[in-house]
């Protein structure tokens, strides 16, 4: 009772509380000798005292305190204790259980404060994965992932994946409502789950065309009440709609999506408002398709918008609106910052660096490609109506230079007027084409290198090779990194025969351009006539992975590999060319020469005879044809071919005598004779028709032989005469000169030549009545039908035009977004 006070009248009812008692103070109870010496003895083991019942006065028993110990306490009002426990049972000391204490200590025990002696906290509980609630999240869980699958398989293009993953992943929640509803808990389906589930599946049905699966699924999302704005969905059944053709629905679907979205989503109703133009534009009602657009132009002007509304102008043929709709079209803001932000402005290094960084990015790739855009509808608009807004084109294209002008395109008006040039050109008006270039040599260096550039293409079409020459150079003055002109000062320096120059200004090009497809083109023709033709082979496979279809480049190819004597990689090349242009007979005709190179008869006649299919008038083919069937001894077949070239060459007699000469050997004896006599009747000089009359005759025993013998008589004497005379009077010519005798003779061989060239088969000998010569003597010769290689460049390739001038289609650019 030491420390017990109690209070005294003239005491300080508020002293004392400052004061630190060190028996209250826990952490040093392991270092106190006689705690721990207490501890250990009996005092420490002493049992709990416990309350009797039912006393309860009991003023001054002693209690347990939290040590184990007993300590007399007695409250200061004599306060009796009131909760009295049963005998033997220790009273719960519950106000200081958490700091790690006991109502009672065991034997050997020690006070442990933090609870280190405890051991490990239990282990956590584990989740029951066969509860109903686990389940479902485990099957919500696999639908989102079916889901993230199936987007990510459409973006990576393969669309029919994502809609197995898709129609998976509604098979899967499917199961998941029905496993709610089996487990009574219907009313917490997640109908985001359920959404989110049917758009993929309707969108994945639209990628793959399965338009009515789609739509069948876009109307079980409109039809559910229960889903947030699904009249949102009715654009998608409308683009559907508009795939499909069927232009009616599509606008009405458009419709009911427009009547369901707030004013608040202006976006959203311009987009649809323009697709419902598109639709009436595709249908022919323009004057509906004008109006859509014109609202659109009023609220939320575009470039997209503007040029439709510019086409369908042009098909009312409305002057007036075509204006109006050309300066609404070149007025449209296109939200872009001007490209001197671009241009280092300083010598700060932190600065440039960043202008290099952003100076490629993929923002500053959309504003180009925005403004890139942009400037092809203008051009495009105005090289349409230019010619239908004023009495004459050149009215037109000045009306709409001066609106360019004076709008944001001020750069455009240039480009304009070399498009006026071209117009001229394809009018075939050349003095009103070069009249407009010409204006152009005082502009700045850009405008009047191009302008020159056309300018020597117009030369060099019209064979004015030293005017093609100065504007080359013209050009290459004003812009010395301007492929075109270096292609075009190639060109002119190459019908000079200076191939090794030509070849420099072709390097040159591209050098500047690796893209320049005629400049390499052209090069590899350089490098055959220079025969080196490894070098040009290179070019045309190089040319060939950029040009891919290119049937003139595998002509080359092909050509060059026969050069080079591997005939089966140009038979393989030209097989590519007829897999591009399966109906040419010319390459047909290359194939089938190639093919009998190599021995292969029957693959030739294939060839020969697909070319003659074609193209039934090529006299070296139909000579193949006849001499293959005569060969074979199908006189019968080869008679169609024969006559064929007769009707190709009425003049020349040796057809005719084939043809009598295949009834000969095929033992039709009376159409031979009628053959030989119309002959006669053509010809009435010809020796061996007559030599062939007068033995068929005689075989057959027939009265006009003795006449046919005196006309063959007469005819050979004639003949020789003729012959005499030629013969002298080449002695004659040739005396006194050896030089010209020589000349005359180079070229009479070369005629002779070229008349070998062209008659492929031997007549008849006169010892030989019913036989003409040896089947095997006839050789088809066969001329290459693509011609020597600077006989058919390709085309452009020398005549190159600007090509940001060159003329562009009208497109089509009206699909919804």
């Amino acid at each position: 009772m030491e420390n017990v006070h109690l209070a005294v009248e003239d005491e300080d009812l508020y002293s004392g509380y400052n004061d630190f008692n060190s028996t209250f103070f826990t952490e040093e109870l392991e270092n106190d000798i006689g705690f721990q010496q207490a501890l250990r003895t009996s005092q420490g083991r002493r049992p709990l005292m416990t309350a009797k019942l039912p006393g309860t006065a009991i003023g001054g028993r002693p209690l347990a305190s939290s040590f184990g110990s007993r300590v007399p306490l007695a409250s200061s009002a004599g306060r009796p204790v009131t909760g009295a426990v049963q005998e033997g049972a220790a009273r719960p000391m519950t106000s200081i259980r958490a700091a790690g204490y006991t109502s009672t200590m065991m034997r050997g025990s020690t006070l442990d404060t933090l609870g280190q002696h405890r051991g490990p906290a239990p282990p956590l509980e584990g989740k029951n994965e066969d509860a109903p609630e686990e389940k479902i999240k485990i099957m919500e869980k696999k639908v989102n992932d079916l889901i993230e699958e199936s987007c990510m398989a459409y973006s990576s293009g393969t669309s029919q994946l994502a809609l197995e993953k898709a129609k998976e992943a509604r098979r899967k929640e499917q199961a998941l409502v029905r496993q709610r509803e089996q487990s009574g808990t219907a009313d917490h389906i997640n109908l985001d789950l359920t959404y989110s589930v049917l758009l993929n599946l309707a969108n994945q049905y639209e990628h793959n065309e399965m338009y009515p699966e789609a739509l069948n699924t876009y109307q079980v999302i409109v039809k559910n009440k229960m889903f947030n704005n699904p009249g949102r969905l009715k654009v998608n059944m409308g683009n559907i709609y508009f795939q499909q053709k069927n232009y009616p629905k599509a606008i009405k679907f458009y419709r009911m999506a427009l009547d369901q979205i707030s004013n608040a989503h202006k976006e959203m109703r311009i987009k649809i408002m323009q697709n419902i133009g598109v639709v009436f534009l595709r249908m022919g009602q323009y004057s509906d398709a004008i109006t859509s657009f014109e609202h659109i132009m009023r609220e939320s002007p575009n470039i997209t918008t503007g040029y439709n509304l510019v086409l369908c102008n042009y098909a009312t043929g409305d002057r007036e609106g075509m204006k109006k709709a050309f300066q609404m079209l070149i007025s449209v803001p296109l939200g872009i910052d001007d490209e001197d932000k671009y241009i280092p402005a300083t010598d700060d290094s932190s600065t440039n660096m960043v202008i290099d960084a952003i100076k490629n990015d993929k923002l500053y790739q959309m504003e180009r490609d925005k403004k890139a855009q942009a400037e092809k509808y203008i051009m495009t608009a105005a090289k349409l109506i230019a010619p239908a807004i004023e009495t004459s084109f050149a009215s037109g294209f000045d009306w709409c230079v001066d609106m360019v002008k004076a709008s944001q395109y001020v750069e455009l008006a240039n480009d304009l007027e070399i498009n006026k040039a071209i117009t001229y050109l394809r009018q075939k008006d050349f003095n009103q084409a070069v009249e407009t270039l010409k204006t152009f040599e005082k502009k700045d260096s850009r405008v009047k290198s191009v302008a020159a550039t056309n300018l020597s293409f117009i030369y060099f079409l019209e064979k004015d090779y030293d005017q093609a020459d100065r504007y080359a150079d013209l050009a290459m003055n004003a812009n010395r990194y301007n492929p075109a002109a270096l292609v075009n000062k190639g060109n002119t320096v190459f019908v000079k025969q200076d191939y090794e120059k030509a070849a420099e200004f072709f390097k040159e090009a591209l050098k500047n351009d690796s893209s320049c497809t005629e400049g390499l083109y052209n090069l590899g023709l350089t490098y055959k006539r220079l025969n080196r033709l490894e070098d040009a082979l290179d070019c045309f496979l190089k040319l060939n992975a950029i040009l891919r279809n290119s049937d003139q480049v595998m002509c080359q190819i092909a050509d060059l590999y026969e050069q080079l004597g591997d005939l089966q990689q140009a038979i393989e090349w030209l097989m590519q060319v007829i897999s591009v242009t399966p109906t040419d007979p010319h390459i047909l005709a290359k194939l089938g020469k190639l093919h009998n190179d190599e021995g292969e008869k029957s693959q030739a006649l294939h060839y020969y005879s697909e070319s003659f299919r074609y193209f039934p008038s090529n006299i070296n083919v139909i000579t193949w044809l006849g001499a293959y069937y005569l060969d074979t001894q199908f006189c019968e077949n080869a008679i169609q071919y024969f006559e064929r070239a007769t009707l190709i060459q009425p003049t020349q007699v040796k057809w005719q005598l084939m043809v009598a000469s295949c009834y000969r050997r095929s033992g039709n004896y009376q159409k031979a004779l009628e053959t030989y006599q119309n002959i006669h009747r053509k010809f009435p000089d010809n020796v061996e028709c007559l030599r062939f009359l007068v033995r068929l005759s005689t075989d057959m025993g027939l009265k006009e032989v003795q006449d046919y013998a005196t006309k063959l008589k007469k005819a050979e004497k004639t003949k020789e005469i003729q012959e005499q005379r030629v013969k002298s009077g080449r002695e004659s010519s040739s005396r006194g000169r050896r030089g010209s005798r020589e000349g005359s003779a180079d070229s009479s061989n070369s005629s002779r030549g070229e008349r070998r060239s062209g008659k492929n088969i031997s007549l008849p000998a006169s010892n030989e009545p019913y036989e003409s010569s040896s089947p095997k003597e006839l050789d088809a010769y066969y001329v290459d039908p693509l011609g020597p290689p600077t006989e058919r460049p390709k085309t452009g390739a020398k005549r190159v035009v600007e090509e940001d001038f060159a003329d562009e289609d009208i497109g089509d650019d009206l699909l919804p977004e």
